[in-house]
């Protein structure tokens, strides 16, 4: 039997020319968004006002099992995929373990993560309706990263609300942005309505992906010619992510592998969505019955400790409202928490599923997770990003079962990008000046309490 090379690339003629649309294959659908303004479900045209018509057409569309990828995109796309699977020869050794294990490697960009899959797609059709300008947030950076770089490609300008916190923590992330074109803010802000109010109530807050969307809705919805876009969470999003899942199960099927267990982080669930994709389609449709697991952090744990429950998806409650497991759109994570994935909520699509009894979830502490990212710095002479670095703890972890139980199983997961600009959370853990933070029962139900209350929806 040939041996597994360590790095597997398919070739530029395999890779997918479509992305697939999980909710075409869920026996039952996420619940549907409600428009805070009617109260009732919200319809392709309520989302105009803030997504372009072609993503706003994506994230209603439950139908559409295959989506052709524009050739504009794909031309952007093979500037750096297809990715590669990687056979983690050297981690398998130092863990002593029979299994097998691969990752899919997404940090092969400029942007140093698998956001510029979405970023490309979000951009190209922004430009095609003729908008002029785009707004978002970023919590660690690689999404207003990947977004700056396809804005620069496209030539549309961006401002790019970052959570505060991260500002502070990584401030390189903030100069690539800038060198692409984008305008960084540190959010909350004194520049629009909902960062003032923000302020007024907590002036030192370090703010939240939920602080950093109402700002960057409320700037699209009041300029003319420009949109909104979001790096995770979505519909759409997840839909543009499955290229990564589908490139890994065509490279697995040509090296005759298919993983036992698939892993991937969560924060929102854009990589993780992504990852999944075709496998949970085998799953949905009776084909194979992989173990899949997300991983989030102890300090933001959505799944593991949330409420599945229609909530906002931002603080300032001003975008439509979504059924997924939610911490509550009021929840901050501690300041110390230096690992992204620093959602108050989780992708719909993958809530429901989750709800469904389709995939595990488990929670880990920042510092077992640096813990991992060095060992596996270490031996695989890649620097993890703190985010991807939350699957590789669990992968790890899984690997040592095998080697009690003797179990050769195979186990993939997914290395969403580098860590390079993550060096004060490294040195912070080195120095042992890193510490764990568990929000307490008390803590997560001040979150709860702001849910809003939806007769007949709300469980």
């Amino acid at each position: 039997m040939t041996k597994i090379p360590y790095r597997f690339y398919l070739t530029e003629d395999q890779m997918p020319k479509q992305w697939y649309n999980l909710r075409a294959d869920m026996k039952e659908q996420p619940d549907p968004m409600i428009n805070p303004a009617t109260m009732k479900p919200a319809t392709e045209e309520d989302l105009y006002p803030v997504f372009c018509k072609e993503l706003a057409h994506q994230e209603m569309d439950s139908k559409t099992r295959y989506v052709d990828i524009p050739e504009e995109i794909l031309e952007m796309y093979r500037i750096f995929r297809p990715s590669p699977l990687i056979r983690a020869y050297n981690l398998e050794k130092a863990l002593d373990t029979p299994a097998k294990i691969y990752y899919k490697f997404e940090g092969n960009n400029t942007s140093g993560s698998h956001k510029l899959n979405s970023a490309i797609a979000q951009a190209y059709y922004a430009k095609k309706q003729g908008l002029t300008s785009l707004t978002t947030e970023t919590g660690a950076g690689q999404w207003g990263t990947a977004l700056a770089e396809a804005c620069s490609y496209f030539g549309l300008p961006l401002t790019v609300f970052m959570v505060k916190g991260s500002y502070q923590q990584k401030p390189f992330r903030k100069t690539v942005m800038q060198t692409f074109g984008a305008e960084v803010i540190p959010s909350p802000s004194n520049t629009t309505e909902a960062g003032r109010k923000i302020l007024e109530t907590d002036p030192d807050t370090t703010g939240s992906l939920g602080c950093a969307i109402s700002e960057a809705v409320e700037k699209a919805v009041s300029t003319e010619g420009c949109r909104y876009v979001l790096g995770s969470v979505l519909n759409q999003v997840l839909l543009h992510q499955s290229i990564i899942g589908l490139e890994t199960k065509k490279a697995m099927e040509i090296l005759d592998v298919y993983p036992d267990v698939i892993i991937g982080c969560a924060g929102g669930g854009s990589n993780l969505g992504g990852l999944i994709a075709p496998f949970m389609q085998d799953k949905l449709t009776g084909k194979a019955d992989p173990r899949i697991v997300a991983v989030e952090p102890a300090s933001c744990p959505s799944l593991t400790r949330g409420k599945y429950a229609y909530d906002f998806c931002d603080t300032g409650k001003i975008t439509p409202m979504a059924k997924m497991y939610t911490l509550g759109c009021g929840f901050i994570p501690s300041s110390n928490h230096a690992g992204g994935l620093r959602y108050h909520g989780m992708s719909p699509i993958l809530s429901k599923l989750y709800h469904d009894g389709y995939m595990e979830a488990i929670s880990v502490e920042q510092t077992k997770v640096f813990e991992a990212a060095v060992f596996f710095a270490k031996h695989e002479t890649i620097l993890p990003a703190p985010e991807s670095s939350h699957a590789i703890r669990a992968a790890i972890d899984e690997a040592l079962r095998c080697k009690e139980s003797g179990e050769a199983k195979t186990i993939l997961f997914g290395l969403t990008g580098t860590g390079y600009f993550d060096m004060t959370a490294y040195a912070s853990f080195i120095e042992h000046t890193m510490g764990d933070y568990i929000p307490t029962d008390e803590d997560l139900q001040k979150g709860f309490d702001g849910l809003p209350k939806i007769p007949g929806l709300q469980e």
